[in-house]
């Protein structure tokens, strides 16, 4: 039996799931996950790996057709809510899924499938049999769930992860940050993504934890369920955490104080998914009294660097390697480096994936001969942290011989008054190969002239951008991170 599974029959009057306002037991999750598994194998012993593509909002039906999945043997992908049909259409045919269950409000969007022969349409009202069947049994080295990059530098690949590698995952972050039964943590990242599955949901409902779902974000609808004064743990990407500062600001002297006075109470706040400012860490820590702890991780390993659950929390810090977790520096030729020069992270663990669905060759590229996984991402440690640089693809701008830092730019640029949010790439340029460019959000006009004097006195001339453009927004995937070849296509 999945551990999952298993940990959740020893919690089983424990409360699971806040849905809509209602609560559900262990117990009642247990018995409907069951009853999915039972339907979707109608009259196989065993899924055997077949996809089960699903598409549903965050929710207790959410949870129990993943767990039915699983336990009938099939492999989960959860598909995102918020695409356009092509985006979904890719993923289906991608992964070949042989079943597709899909919400009401889903039905008409996906109804080209209705009719297919190739894939099972199952509308979710007609999952919950009494037909119980028996389960069959599931090894750990199977595959669980296929996940999709966020396709910033080519077409997403389909990420394969056994139960072996999810369990590594959540057994590393339980451990790390300490979840324990008595957490109770709000839900309202995308769930296709492996922040929201793993880090929030799976964690909370292997530790006996209570997860609380909230479908769509909403700062003032955040903040209410926050004064209820259940939630303890609350885990959320950087673009989250500059929304709920810039409501926290719009409030009343008391209302601000109320909010406060709550925050200082919860027992973690988490960041990822993309880089956070620092400017945002440190005026989160004056709104709730914490340091937001910022990890670092990807959808091919899960969680892999984090700072401390004790200890100092550093600004513009991924922290160190988590128990179980193996990582190195390597320069362009995959040779070992010291650390405190900047190299390019490299994976080693039980929670690294298993292949790219369908991708033979690049599952290959993807890791080095003696099987460490290609991050792409550039780091370097200070004073004992992994300090990121950004991707090598997209991050580190190659201009006039140097290798800059686009994150460290961003940095700089955000700490100026006027300019609210940035995002520095990288375009062709005949004489530098790279010229350094930025897209600012800005409270106010800002003198491009005045900008560039301000600027120099911060970072070498080199690194000063040479064409700004001013944006109302910036280009941003489901979970928040700038998508930096769209932001390119505005220069």
């Amino acid at each position: 039996m999945l551990e999952l599974i298993q940990k959740a029959e020893k919690h089983s009057n424990n409360k699971a799931v806040i849905d809509r306002g209602s609560a559900f037991s262990y117990g009642e999750l247990l018995d409907q996950s069951y009853r999915i598994g039972s339907y979707l194998l109608g009259k196989k012993k065993d899924l055997n790996q077949t996809r089960v593509a699903f598409m549903v909002k965050p929710s207790l039906d959410y949870l129990a057709i993943q767990w039915g999945i699983w336990r009938a043997g099939g492999i989960a992908v959860p598909l995102c809510v918020t695409y356009p049909f092509p985006s979904l259409q890719y993923v289906i045919e991608d992964t070949q899924a042989g079943i597709l269950v899909v919400a009401p409000e889903f039905e008409e969007m996906l109804s080209p499938y209705q009719e297919s022969p190739n894939i099972k349409f199952i509308a979710i009202q007609d999952l919950y049999t009494d037909a119980i069947r028996d389960l069959p049994d599931v090894s750990k080295d199977r595959g669980a769930m296929i996940l999709y990059t966020s396709g910033t530098t080519s077409l997403p690949k389909g990420v394969l992860t056994t139960h072996a590698n999810i369990e590594a995952q959540i057994s590393t972050l339980v451990d790390a940050w300490e979840w324990n039964s008595s957490d109770y943590t709000l839900s309202l990242l995308p769930l296709h993504h492996v922040h929201g599955i793993i880090n929030v949901n799976s964690c909370a409902l292997w530790s006996g934890a209570t997860v609380q779902f909230l479908p769509q974000f909403d700062a003032k609808a955040v903040f209410e369920i926050f004064l209820e004064g259940r939630v303890n743990v609350f885990m959320a990407v950087p673009t989250i955490y500059f929304k709920l500062i810039a409501y926290y600001d719009t409030l009343s002297e008391e209302e601000q104080i109320a909010i406060t006075e709550r925050l200082k109470t919860f027992r973690l706040m988490v960041s990822g998914s993309a880089a956070l400012p620092i400017s945002v860490m440190e005026r989160w820590h004056q709104i709730s009294g914490h340091y937001l702890l910022e990890r670092y991780g990807m959808t091919e390993i899960g969680m892999a660097i984090s700072n401390p659950y004790h200890g100092k929390r550093r600004a513009g810090q991924i922290g160190q390697p988590l128990k179980g977790v193996e990582v190195r520096l390597c320069d362009e030729q995959d040779t070992e480096i010291p650390l405190d020069q900047p190299g390019e992270i490299q994976v080693k663990g039980p929670g690294v994936f298993k292949a790219y669905w369908g991708k033979a060759e690049a599952t290959t590229k993807a890791f080095t001969k003696d099987g460490w996984f290609k991050t792409g991402d550039i780091a370097v440690m200070e004073d004992g942290y992994f300090k990121i640089l950004g991707r090598d693809s997209i991050d580190i701008i190659k201009s006039g011989g140097y290798k800059i830092s686009a994150l460290e730019i961003e940095e700089v640029l955000r700490t100026h008054s006027s300019i609210k949010d940035c995002g520095v790439v990288g375009i062709p340029d005949e004489e530098w190969g790279e010229k350094v460019v930025a897209a600012l959000v800005t409270e106010e006009a800002i003198d491009i002239e005045a900008l560039n004097h301000w600027i120099r006195g911060k970072m070498p001339a080199y690194k000063t951008p040479r064409k700004y453009l001013f944006v109302d927004d910036l280009p941003r995937n489901t979970m928040g991170k700038v998508t930096k070849n769209e932001l390119k296509k505005l220069f």
